[in-house]
């Protein structure tokens, strides 16, 4: 049999087929636009992610028996704000998960309503880019358009919706909506509240790997699939790819270099950073993690790249970067491009270069921007720390993973082994295999990457190089807290 995973990105869709062994026999990926209306905003219309997804899995499907597929399983960016009206209109475009218009909400919930309060119902506190503020904003600015609110979900599951014409969502997807009771696994009925919603607009709660559907009649003639084909809940893209890279179980790590980062630590048990700067989030295999994110991680060598450098030649940029340059590299990149969330929760953050001189080259910006985003990351590994989560190797997967340079730079700045798995798909490759449990291939998620999961090398710090990487992040460490009031100011606060 075959199985579908849907890998809803913020600039593309891409679409994986893979058999029930783990062999991908297909990938078909489509792009859409990307709205950025004012400075800090960032949306999307769910019209096209829905044209990409209905064009995409024919195109993925070509030269194959159609009749073979079992399962669809879905990955999606996290937190962004999809709402229906009563006819199941979209009513405004998607307002996406590194949108940052909602400061003076996030500041509301946060300072009024309470971090303790937040915490005690959500498990975790406000930031910009989760869905709960979002809404605020919504009823503050745009009341007539928040009147119509019928449905409420987040961006893979319009999709599902599309499929199936069933309101659900996945326990991974939800936590980051500041709306879930993590804990509990339930809608937090006082946050509903204090954001001016009901349940009934709410989707109803399914585990990941749980069956919540078969295809629609007239999507599955157009998509020429059998209407038994089962759709299953999926997860957010970090659960899904955490999934698709076999980070499951106790302590289990993956780190993710798409648009975003992350750190992704998989736990048996729920649990919440006191300090709230990991997101204590539900995870996709039915359990727990804790979660850093960054706003702009590969995006700020994709800004630099294509935007600064005019350039697609990555790979070219990168190979004045010798190891006798690494660690001892005078250019620091704060990479605070769309502002900042775990750990300091910043809006008004920026990206800033510090340190450049006459001597500066383009190699050592190139070279700065990598190391910074990699010392951001280890910002969110060292609250871990203080836990008493002892990290000594992870996963490493997305778009910034496929560079050797980066993948080094990243095992010497955190100081472990870094596992690249055989298959570099993430939430594609997870939806699929959620899709497989679904339909009862594998008992478990676990027991589903335990079969298809393989390491295809590991990346091991050097000793020298990880103590010279130690001194250049005490250094960089120092950068944001001297700026942090510059940056308010700069952005019309206060200092």
């Amino acid at each position: 049999m075959l199985y579908i995973g849907i890998d809803l990105g913020t600039s593309a869709v891409k679409l994986l087929l893979m058999d029930g062994e783990g062999e991908i026999k297909n990938i078909v990926s489509k792009e859409y636009p990307l709205e950025f209306p004012q400075p800090g905003w960032s949306q999307q219309n769910p019209e096209d992610w829905k044209q990409a997804v209905l064009e995409g899995i024919p195109e993925l499907l070509a030269g194959f028996d159609a009749s073979q597929v079992a399962g669809i399983g879905a990955g999606g960016q996290m937190h962004g704000l999809v709402v229906l009206d009563r006819e199941g209109k979209v009513i405004r475009p998607a307002i996406l998960w590194n949108d940052g218009r909602t400061a003076r909400q996030v500041d509301w919930l946060n300072n009024v309503v309470g971090r303790e309060k937040l915490s005690k119902l959500t498990a975790n506190i406000a930031f910009a880019g989760f869905t709960a503020p979002k809404l605020l904003w919504m009823r503050e600015n745009e009341p007539d358009l928040f009147a119509k609110i019928d449905k409420i979900m987040l961006p893979k599951d319009y999709i599902n919706y599309i499929l199936t014409g069933v309101h659900c969502t996945d326990y991974s997807d939800t936590s980051g909506m500041l709306l879930l009771d993590v804990a509990r696994k339930c809608w937090s009925k006082e946050m509903l509240e204090l954001c001016g919603i009901s349940e009934e607009q709410m989707p109803r709660l399914f585990e990941s790997y749980e069956k919540v559907g078969t295809l629609k009649p007239e999507i599955a003639r157009e998509l020429g699939l059998p209407e038994n084909v089962v759709v299953c809940a999926g997860a957010g893209d970090n659960a899904a790819a955490a999934v698709g890279t076999g980070t499951v179980g106790e302590g289990a790590c993956n780190i993710s270099l798409g648009t975003s980062g992350t750190i992704f630590i998989s736990s048996e048990k729920f649990g919440v950073d006191p300090n709230n700067a990991l997101h204590a989030f539900a995870h996709a295999d039915g359990h727990y993690h804790l979660m850093g994110c960054m706003l702009s991680a590969a995006s700020c060598n994709k800004w630099l790249m294509e935007d600064i450098f005019k350039t697609s030649d990555y790979a070219g940029e990168q190979k004045d970067i010798t190891p006798g340059k690494l660690g001892n590299n005078h250019v620091y990149f704060l990479p605070y491009l769309m502002g900042e969330r775990s750990p300091i929760n910043d809006t008004n953050a920026r990206g800033t270069f510090a340190g450049m001189t006459m001597d500066t080259t383009r190699s050592d910006l190139t070279q700065a921007v990598l190391e910074g985003v990699a010392f951001a990351i280890r910002d969110s590994f060292e609250v871990a720390r203080t836990l008493g989560i002892d990290i000594r190797r992870s996963k490493i997967c997305g778009g910034g993973a496929k560079s050797p340079l980066w993948k080094t730079i990243m095992a010497n700045v955190l100081n472990i082994q870094l596992d690249v798995p055989e298959s570099e798909q993430g939430p594609g490759m997870g939806g699929a295999m959620l899709a497989m449990v679904a339909c009862g291939l594998y008992p478990s998620v676990a027991g589903a990457c335990a079969r298809l999961v393989r390491t295809a090398e590991t990346v091991t710090p050097d000793p020298d190089l990880a103590a010279r990487y130690e001194a250049r992040y005490r250094q960089f460490k120092a950068i944001y807290p001297a700026l942090k009031d510059v940056f308010t100011a700069m952005n019309g606060g206060q200092p």
